[in-house]
């Protein structure tokens, strides 16, 4: 499946800052974090980008910080992962039947990727979802996972607004499912409680398997 390379040249300022990483930290991943999970299942959780101190640090999305430690479990109570998370890349946990990649690949400054940066991954993300099974859908974590999903399937967004808990019905038979981003700042400030997270991981998880 096309993936960047561990040193992808793509985004100028990504490297910059890559590079800055790995000379601080060498024994930390510090590269394009690969997706997690077999292809051709049918669910692909789509986040924003890699943590600096979680997948950037771990070399496995949303392992290592606050965001994996809400999104795994409740993948495990519904029966899309199994074993134990234990926020380390070999915990041993696999998923089922679903895979997990970030609409960036790289670790930001800040957490926020600019849209030339998103534009840049697109033809990854477009990979990842052409990889699905038939019928197969995405969860996105936020907005920008949204709209990098709608931009990589050529569907206009403006048909179909993010909003948490929705559904959108997509060409092809695929579907979108949205999903406030399971990231600290969401869950200290209420904007997402483990309830509403495990509300749409159920809606997710009962499409994929219809």
């Amino acid at each position: 499946m096309l993936a960047p390379g561990r040193d992808c040249p793509l985004c100028p300022r990504l490297v910059a800052f890559r590079e800055r990483w790995r000379a601080a930290e060498p024994g930390w991943h510090n590269a394009p974090v690969p997706s997690f999970g077999a292809a051709g299942g049918r669910l692909l959780v789509v986040g924003l980008a890699p943590g600096l101190r979680g997948a950037n640090r771990t070399g496995r999305p949303f392992t290592g910080d606050w965001a994996g430690d809400l999104l795994y479990p409740t993948l495990i109570r519904h029966g899309l992962a199994a074993g134990t998370f234990n926020a380390r890349p070999d915990d041993g946990l696999t998923l089922t039947g679903c895979r997990i990649a970030n609409a960036v690949r790289c670790v930001p400054p800040e957490n926020k990727p600019t849209p030339a940066e998103v534009k840049a991954c697109l033809p990854f993300l477009a990979a990842e979802i052409a990889a699905l099974a038939p019928g197969g859908g995405m969860l996105a974590l936020g907005r920008i996972a949204h709209d990098a999903v709608l931009t990589a399937l050529a569907v206009r967004k403006a048909a179909h607004p993010f909003g948490h808990g929705r559904m959108h019905e997509l060409p092809g038979g695929r579907w979108l499912a949205d999903s406030y981003h399971s990231s600290r700042y969401n869950t200290n400030t209420g904007r997402l409680t483990p309830e509403m997270f495990d509300t749409v991981i159920a809606m997710a998880a009962a499409r994929a398997r219809a």
